[in-house]
C-alpha cells in the first residue's frame, strides 16, 4: 500500500480526481442516501403513523418505490446467498443430491401464499412491534418467488462444466475452493446473471401479495408499489393503477441501468470460446467508472484482496488416507440414507393428513385434486406454448449481444408486468361479453410462465461459444439443420432450467391469476390456485394445507417423471467437452 501511494503522488496532475470521479461518487453517494431513507422507514414502530397511512397520492409513489426496490434487492441478496450454498452442496454431494433437489421442488411448488399464510405470524412474533417484523415477512414472501430458479440454474451449470476444463483444472492440482471461483463460478455466470434478473422480475410479479398481507385477520400493509396497487384497485382508481406502471417501468429502468446492464457487460469476459466475439455488451456506467482516477484506485485493493481469496489452498495441513470404500458399503450406507430419507417423507405426510382430516372430507379432496387436474392443463398447455413462441425470439436476441442489451430492460419490464394490472381488464371483459373464466383467465398464467423460458434462452445462446458459431459457419450448416445439430443442442440445458422453473412459475402464478378482484366484483375459474386464493382469504388452514400439499405431489411427480429425466439427458449427452 506505501508503495502505491508514492507512485501515485510521483504521478503529479495525474493522480488527482477527474470529472468522471465526482460523477461517479456522486452517483455512489445518492445510493446510499436513498438506502438510508429506506431503511429508516422500515425500522420504525408497528403503529407509527407512517406505516399505518397509505395514500394513493401520486407523490408518495417515489419513496413507495424505494422502500418496494430495498426489499427487492434485499431479497436477491438472500437469494443469491442460497444459491451459492445450496446449489453447491447439491451438485458436488450425491447423497446431499437426493435430498436438496426434491426438497427445491417442493419449495418451488409452494406458492407464495402458501409460505406467507404460515410465516407472517412468525416474522410478526420474531419482531414484536416493530416494522422489521412485516418487512420481514414480506423480504421472505419475495425471496420465495426469487430463490428457486437462480439454484436451478447454478445447479444446472456446476453439473455441465466441460470435461476437459475439468481436467485442466485437475493437472493445475487446484483445491475444490480455488476450483469453484476459478471455473465453475465463472462458468455458471451467464446463466445466474440472466436468472437473477428474472429473479427480480418474479419477485414484482408477487409484490402485491408480498405488501398487502390479509391471512384470515392479519392484515399487513406496507408502504410499497404493491400495496399501492392493491389499494388502487380496492377503490377502482385505474389512473394509480397507471401511475403504479409507470413507476414499475422507471424503477427498472434505473436499476437495469445501474446495476444489470454492467453486470451483463461484464460476465461477457466469461464465455468459453476460443475466439472472441465481435459484438459485445456496453454499458455506460462500467465506462463511467473505467474512467475515473481514484475510485478505480480506491476499488483495486478490495478486488485484488478478493482475488487472493479466491486463490487460497482451503486445504488441511495435513489429509487422512482416503480408504477405498467398498461397493457392498456404499449400498448400505444408500440403503439407509434412503430409510432416513423416506421416514421423514412418511412422518411428514402422517402430520400433513392429520392436520386435514378433521376438517376435511372425502367429497372436498375428490374436489380439490379434480381442481388441479385443471391448473395441470393449463400449466402444460402454456408451457407448451410460450416454448413455440419465445424459445426463437430468445435466440435471436442472445446471439446478438447489442440488440439483447436494447431488449434487456424491456424484457425485465414485461417479465415484472404485475398480473394485477390486467384484473380490471379481464373483470369487466369478462363479465361485459359473458366469457368462461376458465379459458380466458388462463392467459393471465403466461405471466408467470414465459419469461422464465426467454431470459434462460437468452442466456444460453449469449453463452454460446463464437468459435461453434465460425465452425458452423464455415461448413455452411444452415436453416434446419443449423436448428437441429448446433444452436438447439447448446441452448437445451438452459431451456430445460427455464422451462422447470416455468413450471413452479406457472403453478405460482395461477394463485393471482384464477382468483382475481375488481372492487367488490371477483371472478373465479376452476383450479386449485383459485382453491388456495379463497383459502387463504378465509383463514381456512385445513383448506389451505390441502392445496398447497396437492400443488406440490403434482409439481414434484411431474418434476421427477418429466424434467429430471431430461437433466439427465443433458448431462449425458449435451456438455461442451
Amino acid at each position: 500500500m506505501l508503495n502505491r501511494f508514492v507512485a501515485l503522488t510521483s504521478l503529479g496532475r495525474r493522480t488527482l480526481p477527474n470529472l468522471w470521479d465526482f460523477v461517479a461518487l456522486a452517483l455512489v453517494l445518492g445510493v446510499f442516501a436513498l438506502a438510508a431513507l429506506g431503511w429508516r422507514g422500515m425500522a420504525l414502530p408497528l403503529e407509527a403513523p407512517e406505516t399505518a397511512r397509505l395514500s394513493l397520492d401520486y407523490w408518495e409513489l417515489p419513496y413507495y418505490g424505494l422502500r418496494t426496490t430495498l426489499r427487492m434487492f434485499a431479497a436477491i441478496g438472500f437469494s443469491l446467498l442460497f444459491t451459492l450454498v445450496y446449489a453447491t452442496l447439491a451438485a458436488k454431494s450425491r447423497r446431499a443430491e437426493m435430498i436438496l433437489v426434491p426438497l427445491l421442488d417442493v419449495l418451488q411448488s409452494v406458492p407464495v401464499l402458501g409460505f406467507l399464510s404460515f410465516t407472517v405470524t412468525f416474522f410478526l412474533g420474531l419482531f414484536p412491534g416493530s416494522t422489521l417484523g412485516a418487512e420481514g415477512a414480506a423480504i421472505f414472501a419475495i425471496f420465495t418467488s426469487q430463490a428457486w430458479n437462480m439454484a436451478f440454474s447454478f445447479h444446472q451449470s456446476l453439473r455441465t462444466v466441460p470435461r476437459d476444463l475439468d481436467e485442466v483444472a485437475k493437472g493445475f492440482g487446484l483445491t475444490p475452493w480455488q476450483k469453484f471461483w476459478q471455473l465453475e463460478a465463472p462458468f455458471a455466470m451467464p446463466g445466474l446473471i440472466w436468472n437473477m434478473m428474472m429473479s427480480m422480475s418474479g419477485g414484482w410479479f408477487f409484490v402485491v401479495a408480498s405488501e398487502a398481507i390479509t391471512v384470515g385477520d392479519v392484515n399487513v400493509r406496507l408502504p410499497g408499489v404493491g400495496s399501492y396497487l392493491a389499494l388502487a384497485i380496492e377503490s377502482k382508481r385505474i389512473d394509480c393503477v397507471a401511475a403504479a406502471v409507470v413507476a414499475v417501468a422507471l424503477i427498472i429502468l434505473a436499476y437495469d441501468q445501474l446495476l444489470f446492464r454492467p453486470i451483463v457487460a461484464f460476465s461477457g469476459k466469461f464465455r468459453v470460446e476460443l475466439s472472441a466475439s465481435q459484438d459485445e455488451a456496453e454499458s455506460w456506467v462500467r465506462d463511467l467508472f473505467m474512467r475515473t482516477r481514484w475510485l478505480r484506485v480506491a476499488a483495486a485493493w478490495p478486488a485484488s484482496l478478493l482475488r487472493r481469496a479466491s486463490l487460497w489452498k482451503m486445504a488441511l495441513p495435513f489429509a487422512a488416507p482416503r480408504l477405498p470404500q467398498s461397493r457392498r458399503v456404499s449400498i448400505l450406507f444408500d440403503i439407509v440414507w434412503f430409510a432416513a430419507i423416506g421416514a421423514v417423507f412418511f412422518y411428514s405426510l402422517y402430520l400433513v393428513l392429520e392436520f386435514v382430516r378433521s376438517a376435511i372430507s372425502l367429497d372436498e379432496l375428490r374436489h380439490a385434486l379434480l381442481l388441479t387436474f385443471y391448473t395441470l392443463i393449463r400449466v402444460v398447455v402454456l408451457i407448451a406454448l410460450a416454448t413455440l413462441i419465445w424459445v426463437p425470439i430468445g435466440v435471436f436476441v442472445g446471439l446478438r449481444p447489442r440488440i439483447a442489451e436494447k431488449i434487456q430492460p424491456l424484457a425485465q419490464f414485461l417479465a415484472a408486468f404485475p398480473a394485477n394490472v390486467l384484473f380490471p381488464i379481464a373483470v369487466v371483459g369478462i363479465l361485459t361479453f359473458r366469457l368462461d373464466p376458465d379459458i380466458w383467465l388462463s392467459l393471465l398464467i403466461i405471466f408467470g410462465t414465459q419469461w422464465y423460458i426467454l431470459f434462460n434462452v437468452i442466456a444460453g445462446a449469449s453463452a454460446f461459444p463464437n468459435d461453434l458459431r465460425e465452425v458452423s459457419a464455415n461448413f455452411g450448416i444452415r436453416g434446419f439443420a443449423w436448428w437441429k445439430n448446433v444452436i438447439l443442442p447448446a441452448i437445451f440445458p438452459y431451456y430445460v432450467t427455464g422451462a422447470l422453473t416455468a413450471s413452479g412459475g406457472s403453478w405460482n402464478a395461477s394463485i393471482v391469476a384464477e382468483y382475481v378482484k375488481w372492487g367488490e366484483d371477483t371472478i373465479e375459474a376452476q383450479g386449485i390456485g383459485a382453491y388456495i386464493a379463497a383459502a387463504t382469504a378465509a383463514g381456512d388452514y385445513p383448506k389451505i394445507v390441502l392445496g398447497v400439499s396437492l400443488m406440490s405431489v403434482v409439481v414434484i411427480l411431474f418434476n421427477r417423471l418429466f424434467w429430471r429425466q431430461l437433466f439427465g439427458f443433458v448431462e449425458r449427452r449435451l456438455r461442451l467437452s
